[in-house]
């Protein structure tokens, strides 16, 4: 079923949270693809002296901020909590203290007003996120899901149905440009500064391996070039020869990119679809994009993808998932609880 299919008299509001990682954010959701308001606060600034997320800090900086992120993203839609449909919040994966922090909001909301509760997958979030601003965009399609935590090559045969037909073996491509990031002193986030120092530097300077999975073609293994990275380092080092960081990251980041792409493109081919999208952190990193688009333009496939706000974590594309979660007819109760390691695809 798609919007066009619900026929209703009446708008349908959804008041989403989303509360994973280290972003607290709220957002209003019309009809699925109307974003109404979209707050985010990040905490970025709170983890980089630790070089990456802290689990604890981040799960006391929800509690501090959720209610006042809710208010501010009902008050930027003009609504009440009168107007709203339901309460849409994602329940996993991802941090299981951060999870809860958001779980819990949207189930006193939900018992103190008697509006329905729909759990939302955080990975069907990202998906979604390019119903937002493609208003064209309609399943079946390929999309490459890419962030700190996870890289799946997914088939979605229509809204809420998901086929994952590749995804990492060990470390996510984000997560990976995490590690390359402090190990050549740019430090946390990684994705958007290897993004800018590459600019400077030559992609062709290191040649950097390329993994292929023996027993899936379209699944990911990025923890060999990770060390691919740090042994170059340490040779140099040992040497006492220079590095050229901005060589470095261009270089790490081509590899990257090319498998990515290369993995995407067989997919498609292979499944026969015009269609193509990309979601997840690492969806907003500026090569990896220019590289789908040469490589769309070239098969005919159309190229979809998010703006960059709605590829980082936020609410709007949670909203967007529980609009379609709730004319399907999902519903949860107060059991509802913090999933850490939800499978796409699973329901509970």
């Amino acid at each position: 079923m798609n919007d066009m299919d619900k026929k209703t008299d009446k708008d349908i509001l959804i008041l989403a949270i989303e509360s994973s990682c280290d972003e607290t954010a709220a957002a209003v959701v019309k009809n699925g693809r109307e974003v109404l308001s979209n707050v985010i606060y990040t905490q970025i600034a709170l983890h980089t002296v630790y070089g990456g997320v802290v689990p604890e800090i981040a799960s006391r900086k929800h509690i501090e901020k959720i209610n006042q992120v809710i208010r501010a993203a009902l008050d930027e839609a003009r609504v009440t909590l009168q107007d709203i449909t339901a309460i849409a919040v994602t329940y996993g994966p991802g941090l299981v203290g951060a999870l809860l922090v958001g779980v819990s909001e949207a189930k006193a909301i939900s018992f103190a007003t008697g509006l329905p509760l729909v759990g939302v997958h955080h990975i069907e979030g990202h998906i979604s996120a390019n119903f937002i601003e493609n208003k064209d965009l309609e399943p079946p399609f390929v999309c490459l899901v890419v962030s700190g935590g996870h890289s799946h090559l997914v088939v979605v045969k229509d809204y809420g149905e998901y086929e994952i037909i590749g995804r990492t073996r060990d470390d996510a491509a984000g997560e990976a440009f995490d590690k390359v990031a402090r190990a050549i002193g740019l430090g946390y986030p990684g994705g958007p500064k290897i993004d800018k120092v590459s600019n400077e530097g030559n992609p062709n300077a290191i040649h950097f391996p390329r993994a292929k999975v023996d027993d899936n073609m379209y699944d990911f293994s990025f923890s060999g070039l990770k060390s691919a990275v740090l042994n170059y380092l340490n040779s140099c080092e040992m040497k006492g020869e220079t590095i050229c960081q901005a060589d470095v990251a261009a270089s790490f980041q081509k590899s990257v990119v090319d498998v990515l792409v290369e993995h995407s493109m067989a997919a498609v081919k292979q499944y026969g679809y015009d269609k193509f999208a990309i979601a997840g952190g690492v969806a907003s990193n500026s090569h990896l994009r220019e590289a789908f688009e040469t490589e769309c333009k070239k098969r005919k496939l159309k190229f979809y993808h998010p703006s960059p706000i709605f590829c980082t974590d936020n609410a709007a594309m949670i909203g967007v998932a529980g609009y379609y979660e709730y004319i399907k007819g999902t519903r949860h109760g107060m059991d509802l609880n913090a999933v850490p390691n939800l499978k796409l695809g699973e329901r509970i």
